[in-house]
């Protein structure tokens, strides 16, 4: 990923999911759309912790790793994780996908179902159909408070228990989101990625706040900006928003940071040259994944060159992509002279005397 500009929008398990990327080269920008605000009633929390314990509850709910752990982290704090737990193995566990199982299965506890969707929904249709009527049932709830689950559940006769460990707040640091997304709505950055469907609603109101929302689609729709959503449930928002999210098989972390290396590190997705395998990143280009100093109108000329790779593009056309207003050919000429010095190679772009340049490709190329 040499090259690459990531945007991580995320919090949560940010510099896990930064330093993957980063130690395959990519530069990463951090910028949480939404902050977490832990324990915001944890007197509360105790207290029904132990009601829990003292009368147990027939079903959890688990909607997310982290507010699982953040329970059993408050617990372990005032001495209860253990009895805790115990509770918890005779209890019915139900998880909110495979993060909310994994976090249940590193405390060494199972979950008895999973809702594959990632959904409250499926959740509450689940247990709705099997009856709730008479049972008790605790529910951990996600970073945007209750959703509908208590609401459905009470009205089918269960007694709910509302166990609220985490709540989505502002993000630690707006100025520092509104520089992310002017640079990326600016084209400098390859991909973008997302871990919670609220960040990316989050991140889907600057863009409207910004009025720059039709820019970043354009550079989506043009190959120029990836979009990764760690499962389908986040994906949703931005789905809807028209920005053709990519999502990994799996709904995991190490999944997703696979996907986007795949996607911009692949050699299927760069170009064939005669030189070596050409990537165009945001700001810069690499040929074998070694980043070539190029200057932005460097950049520029080859951008347009691998839009028709192997065609001749006139002189006439890279003035229209160069940046200022020059009408000179000569400009053009200059440009690609010191594109090739850059470079360290006259044979990348080639010359066709009086038509102008080609980008030097082998047969059968995909287009970046």
């Amino acid at each position: 990923m040499a090259g690459c500009r990531v945007l991580v929008t995320a919090q949560r398990r940010s510099d896990e999911l930064a330093g993957a990327l980063i130690r395959r080269g990519a530069e990463v920008v951090v910028a949480p759309t939404l902050g977490v605000v832990p324990h915001i009633d944890e007197e509360t929390l105790l207290v029904r912790t132990r009601e829990i314990l003292a009368d147990p509850v027939d079903t959890l709910v688990v909607t997310t790793a982290i507010g699982f752990r953040g329970w059993l982290d408050t617990a372990e704090t005032h001495g209860l994780a253990e009895e805790l737990l115990a509770v918890l193995d005779g209890v019915r566990l139900v998880a909110r996908g495979p993060k909310a199982r994994g976090a249940l299965q590193a405390a060494g506890l199972r979950a008895d179902w999973v809702a594959e969707s990632e959904t409250s929904a499926e959740i509450a249709d689940f247990l709705l159909t099997e009856g709730v009527e008479g049972t008790r049932i605790a529910v951990q709830h996600h970073g945007a408070g209750d959703d509908g689950l208590d609401d459905r559940l009470t009205g089918g006769g269960a007694a709910v228990v509302n166990l609220e460990v985490y709540r989505w707040g502002p993000p630690p640091d707006p100025a520092a989101v509104e520089d992310a997304v002017r640079q990326l709505a600016a084209g400098l950055f390859d991909a973008v990625v997302f871990t919670s469907a609220p960040g990316a609603s989050a991140w889907l109101r600057e863009l409207v706040r910004l009025d720059v929302s039709d820019t970043v689609r354009a550079l989506v729709a043009d190959g120029r900006l990836r979009v990764a959503a760690v499962g389908p449930v986040t994906a949703e928002p931005l789905q809807v928003a028209g920005m053709r999210p990519v999502v990994p098989d799996r709904g995991r972390m190490g999944a997703l940071v696979r996907r986007v290396i795949m996607d911009l590190g692949d050699e299927a997705h760069g170009l064939r040259t005669c030189e070596g395998v050409l990537h165009l990143r945001a700001t810069t280009a690499t040929l074998d994944h070694v980043v070539l100093p190029v200057s932005r109108g460097g950049l520029a000329v080859l951008r347009r060159l691998a839009q028709t790779p192997g065609h001749v593009v006139t002189r006439d056309t890279l003035l229209q992509v160069l940046p200022g207003d020059s009408d000179d050919p000569h400009t053009a000429e200059v440009a690609v002279a010191r594109l090739r010095d850059a470079i360290g190679s006259r044979t990348l772009v080639r010359t066709v005397i009086k038509r102008g340049y080609v980008l030097d490709v082998l047969p059968s190329v995909t287009t970046p």
